[in-house]
């Protein structure tokens, strides 16, 4: 079998399969007496994601394996090809999302102890009906409340391959400062210069309704904007 011809098998099925797919995936779509090892599969990979290089597409390598996808920078413009816009996560589902990755296995009274507020229902049911989330155990204090982890479908879905890829904790402050900062400018500037007021756009509060989770009135998904893969880092893989 020609390095040429395994590159192109792997190509096309990782284009077929829609989803990732893992080294010992590749090798079952060899005959037996055929099968290449993993270390072969692998340097195949390698060679295809460097023919990538210039391109507008890579081969990434998530929690479940390896996929092909459009280049991050390239988004902007291949989204135009749906004409809705996608889905934009609230405030308050992407602050929750972060604590079970980072906190795991944690319950829903310590995220709502961190968070300062009660965590609106839907979103625990959101990210548990995505796959994102699971129950993991039950902590072992009276009324047993249910530990909730991420899974590796979460990862899969941020594109990453383990916890080790979870950035650290020091560099989503500097993110959060630097947002206060501008918001602080904001308000500063005069009211004639402001123009308008956008609905929604009170202090502390997400256009998409970020933090009314208190009133239970939060919905968990906006139709208003596109969803970003880059709030939320990698959790910790439990699904081994």
């Amino acid at each position: 079998m020609s390095d040429a011809y395994l590159r192109n098998v792997i190509e096309a099925a990782l284009l077929a399969a829609g989803t990732p797919l893992s080294v010992s995936d590749l090798a079952r779509l060899f005959s037996d007496s055929a099968r290449p090892g993993a270390q072969e599969l692998r340097a195949a990979l390698a060679q295809l994601g460097a023919e990538y290089a210039e391109r507008g597409i890579e081969l990434k390598e998530t929690a479940s394996g390896f996929r092909i996808q459009v280049r991050r920078e390239l988004a902007p413009e291949i989204s135009r090809l749906w004409p809705e816009r996608a889905a934009r996560y609230s405030r308050a589902l992407l602050e929750t999302l972060a604590l079970i990755a980072y906190r795991q296995p944690i319950t829903r009274a310590e995220i709502e102890a961190v968070r300062g507020v009660a965590v609106n229902p839907n979103i625990i049911r959101t990210v548990i009906e995505r796959n994102w989330v699971r129950v993991v155990g039950h902590r072992d204090v009276p009324g047993h409340p249910e530990l909730l982890g991420t899974t590796r479908e979460f990862l899969d879905y941020f594109g990453l391959k383990t916890l080790d890829e979870l950035p650290a904790l020091a560099e989503i402050r500097a993110l959060a400062d630097v947002n206060l900062q501008l918001g602080l400018a904001e308000e500063a500037a005069p009211a004639e210069e402001a123009g308008p007021a956008e609905p929604g756009a009170a202090a502390g509060v997400d256009a998409d309704g970020g933090d009314a989770d208190e009133s239970g009135e939060e919905d968990e998904l906006s139709a208003e904007g596109g969803g970003s893969r880059e709030l939320v880092a990698g959790p910790r893989d439990l699904d081994d």
